[in-house]
């Protein structure tokens, strides 16, 4: 692709030039003004809380080449201390960074991997990426970054010479990967899952489905990725396998991409699969059967780019989890702590008591919080998920948030023993109570919505059960 220069800004963005060389060329792109680095365009985000506009000035002083900014009046003084920076004034800066990144993805003829689902994008993300990685140079969400300003920093940011970007697409509501997808524009798309996920937002299963099928308002004739053991996805395949270019992976149902002789080990598993007319044993470095899945996945992907057989293997038994998604952490005594506390719904708490329940242990112990945004659904759900606790081997239950209570009603309707249930207002009360039982060879899975902040409660434990 071309460099991008400040004239093609310009032009995309629909900008004024306020002071500076229109030929300057553009390489990275900022919102943080506490990371600017030399040479960064920075872009002031205003949101609801905050806006980054007004740090325009701190943007140029740490070092950033230029700024695109709204709402600001410069004077004289302003102009004159800033002659040698590049300034230039937009309507709306949001909708500069969406033209801007849209303009930047035109440019690349790659390609664009984009991932969606109720839960498992990130891991699933990750697998894909390794893959994708064996045979090309690939820019990847990092992190988190999966939302209408991640997701468009994440193209911004992309080095010259990328051959494939592996991007994550987040939502909430209707119409965000609307969004998203018409910036990304992908070759490939793949739904993980429909799940109940902001169903308090959008008020069913059937309407998270038509939220996630936007991924495709993007494309143009893309290959699209399913996993056709969702019940929701595999009666969306069957309606519509004449009219599009749709490739599926599963365990139960039969599809292109189908795991078989799967062995599940407490840190990893493995199966048998068919992979261009060829037997394969595939060795996933993570356990869980949610994960074979993922890896189901990323083959597919590896099938659809033509990637080798052996590279495929190896991009699946290398890769690496982001952190806070089932992370097993050993500290003493044998004691594992499971630290998938980064999201949550019915569905991931279930694959993550089912993978802790095939972990050998002295007790299983689950620290589990809200699901947030599940709105009406709330008491339901989350009593759904105190009958799931009861199903998979679960030795202690300790809640905390205001509908964990539901968890813990739910388990005892369902005969958990109530002298093994805890339930606290306060999360430091659950790590008092950590210290005064966890015995040798405990594992404790800490699983809840990213807002309730488990993960510190998993950090904590393990800063005082180290090793």
């Amino acid at each position: 692709m071309k460099n991008i220069h400040i004239k093609d800004i310009l032009t995309s963005i629909e900008g004024k030039l306020i002071t500076g060389d229109d030929n300057i060329v553009c390489k990275q792109f900022s919102k943080d003004t506490r990371t600017i680095t030399k040479g960064d365009i920075y872009i002031g985000i205003k949101g609801e809380n905050f806006d980054g506009n007004m740090f325009w000035k701190k943007a140029l002083d740490n070092g950033a080449m230029g700024v695109i900014v709204q709402d600001i009046e410069f004077d004289e003084k302003d102009i004159e201390t800033y002659q040698d920076k590049v300034i230039i004034k937009v309507e709306d800066t949001l909708q500069a960074l969406y033209k801007l990144a849209s303009y930047k993805r035109d440019l690349y003829h790659v390609p664009v991997i984009a991932i969606t689902g109720s839960v498992g994008k990130t891991s699933t993300k990750d697998l894909v990426a390794n893959v994708v990685a064996q045979k090309y140079k690939i820019c990847k969400t990092v992190g988190n970054n999966n939302n209408n300003i991640g997701m468009p920093f994440t193209i911004l940011n992309a080095p010259n010479d990328i051959e494939a970007f592996v991007l994550e697409m987040g939502m909430n509501h209707f119409g965000e990967i609307d969004l998203l997808s018409k910036i990304a524009k992908p070759t490939i798309c793949i739904i993980t899952n429909i799940g109940t996920s902001h169903i308090g937002n959008l008020g069913s299963r059937e309407n998270i489905l038509k939220a996630k099928l936007e991924i495709l308002n993007g494309a143009n004739n893309p290959y699209i990725v399913i996993n056709n053991d969702n019940d929701l996805l595999h009666k969306w395949y069957e309606e519509n396998k004449e009219k599009m270019n749709i490739k599926t992976y599963g365990i139960y149902e039969k599809s292109d991409i189908q795991a078989k002789d799967i062995q599940l080990h407490e840190e990893s598993s493995e199966y048998n699969i068919n992979l261009n007319n060829q037997e394969e044993t595939i060795k996933v470095p993570i356990g869980g059967e949610h994960f074979v899945l993922n890896s189901l996945c990323a083959i597919a992907v590896g099938k659809i780019l033509e990637i080798k057989n052996e590279k495929i293997k190896e991009g699946i038994e290398t890769f690496s989890l982001t952190k806070n998604r089932m992370e097993v952490i050993e500290v003493k005594n044998g004691m594992k702590l499971i630290n998938d506390a980064y999201n949550s719904s019915v569905e991931s708490v279930k694959a993550s008591l089912a993978y802790m329940s095939h972990m050998k242990a002295n007790r299983r112990i689950a620290v589990l919080g809200d699901i947030l945004e599940t709105g009406e659904f709330a008491l339901a759900l989350h009593k759904e998920i105190g009958k799931i606790v009861c199903e998979n081997q679960v030795d202690i239950l300790i809640c905390s948030g205001e509908n964990a209570k539901y968890i813990v009603e739910s388990a005892k309707e369902n005969g958990f023993y109530e002298k093994h249930i805890y339930y606290f207002e306060n999360k430091n009360d659950i790590i008092k109570l950590l210290e005064d039982i966890m015995q040798a060879e405990d594992i404790v899975l800490f699983k809840a919505s990213n807002g309730m902040r488990f993960f510190d409660i998993a950090e904590e434990i393990k800063l005082k059960f180290q090793k």
